[in-house]
């Protein structure tokens, strides 16, 4: 005999709650037609599924998204960089308090080497026939981000190999939910052929039908909720082994359209973001391809002072709106910075620093669109300096001129120390300050000043 056991998946969502209302729908009259039928369905997402970029989850510090899964009816979860090292250590320890579902995360501990008490390393599902499901998940690797916040990231590799080994004598049946990316994917189904199934996301990418390798199936379902992901497997009862195993993806878009409550959470997180900072007299005008924009020049100077740092370098994409005089909200902060991007206190000699500077002149830099590394606006903007000044063609900091093997304090933004920008910041020496955001030095900065 031969039994059939459904298993959907999303992954990425990054609170596009636009596309939640159709997920859910899809989700439930699956679910609901399939049990009638007497099959077993399971539903688990992969990570990332909340984002501060959202109000929403801002102002609720993801529990709202812990709400919306819990609706769905979800079975497990696991957690990808953006819930780990977007949220503070107590933030993240009480995201899941009211879940209704499993939280799966072998590879997480606090400094003291426990694990977390809300989450668990593997988890074992019986199917009503007998069938054992074993699970297990694993999230990308950011140690120095999770030990600034006060966690303890480990080898996603090495503790997925033990969790393997220790449930497959007592399952017959393993499925990873991996938050790796999926060259990781890869290697983990070479290196663990005794995984079923690898349900993956981080990278977004997509897998239409899945794909077999080293017989292994990989399934993700891209990124902003505009897929939901399908697996069946089918299991052999005579064999006691997979028999056969398929990945579909469902888009979005052609999905039944569903109740639209998006101004309803956004609302929502308006009003939990309505804490007043200051009151403005006049508005801060902003353009970001201007270097001596005004919120600009703010920002550069509330980053610099938060540092402690000799200059400071941010960038006019950062910031997406001007301030309107009258009242400022942590709403309206949070509106015209919406990135997960901490500051970040660089060291460099003045030979490397002029290199910064000669780099950051390229003249399409200004206008470049970019996407990752915790950047949630459009183009990367005019790049502003302050502490820095040039006369005759030679730079000053403090009034003294810039000397090739002084070492000077930088501060600026987490995303230019990666080595997409810049390789002198990613080689220098650094201090990431978390789980501080930029909108909360900004908040600190107007706050702290009279207008």
């Amino acid at each position: 005999m031969k039994e059939r056991i459904t298993i959907f998946h999303t992954n990425d969502l990054h609170s596009h709650f636009e596309n939640w209302p159709r997920i859910h729908q899809f989700l439930e009259q699956e679910r609901n037609m399939l049990r009638h039928d007497g099959e077993d369905v399971f539903l688990f997402d992969i990570g990332d599924h909340a984002d501060r970029s959202h109000p929403l989850t801002e102002g609720s510090a993801g529990k709202r998204n812990v709400d919306l899964l819990n609706e769905a009816e979800y079975d497990a979860v696991t957690i990808g960089n953006n819930e780990g090292i977007t949220f503070s250590y107590d933030e993240l320890n009480e995201m899941y308090r009211d879940a209704d579902f499993e939280v799966i995360l072998a590879n997480l501990f606090t400094t003291e080497g426990n694990r977390p008490d809300w989450a668990c390393p593997y988890l074992i599902k019986t199917t009503k026939s007998g069938i054992k499901i074993g699970i297990t998940a694993v999230t990308a690797e950011y140690p120095v981000f999770y030990e600034k916040l006060g966690w303890h990231i480990t080898s996603a590799k090495d503790e997925l190999k033990a969790q393997v080994r220790a449930m497959k004598d007592k399952v017959d049946i393993i499925v990873l939910l991996s938050h790796l990316g999926i060259r990781e994917d890869e290697w983990v189904a070479e290196e663990c052929p005794d995984i079923d199934v690898i349900m993956g996301g981080h990278t977004h990418h997509v897998l239409e039908n899945g794909r077999l390798h080293n017989q292994v199936l990989l399934a993700a379902a891209g990124k902003f909720g505009m897929y939901t992901g399908k697996v069946e497997i089918e299991f052999d009862h005579v064999s006691r082994e997979v028999s056969g195993k398929t990945a579909t993806l469902y888009e979005t878009s052609e999905l039944p359209e569903a109740e639209d409550l998006n101004e309803q959470w956004l609302q929502e997180g308006k009003q939990l973001l309505s804490n007043e900072i200051t009151v403005l007299d006049q508005p801060i005008l902003h353009n970001p391809l201007q270097a001596s924009s005004p919120l600009s020049m703010l920002l550069a100077e509330a980053i610099l002072d938060w540092c402690e740092a000799d200059l400071s370098i941010v960038t006019g994409g950062l910031l997406l709106h001007p301030l309107e005089a009258g009242p400022v909200t942590e709403y309206d902060l949070h509106k015209i910075l919406p990135h997960p991007i901490n500051p970040c206190l660089v060291e460099l000699t003045g030979s490397e620093l002029k290199e910064v500077i000669r780099e950051s002149r390229h003249q399409n830099w200004p206008t470049t669109v970019i996407r990752g590394l915790g950047f949630r606006g459009t183009i990367l903007g005019e790049f502003i300096y302050k502490g820095l000044e040039e006369r005759d063609h030679q730079f000053y900091i403090n009034g003294k001129a810039v000397r090739a093997e002084q070492i000077y304090k930088i501060a600026t933004v987490d995303m230019f120390t990666f080595g997409f920008f810049f390789p002198e910041m990613q080689r220098a020496k650094k201090q990431y300050f978390m789980p501080e955001f930029l909108r909360d030095i900004l908040k600190d900065k107007l706050s702290h000043t009279a207008r």
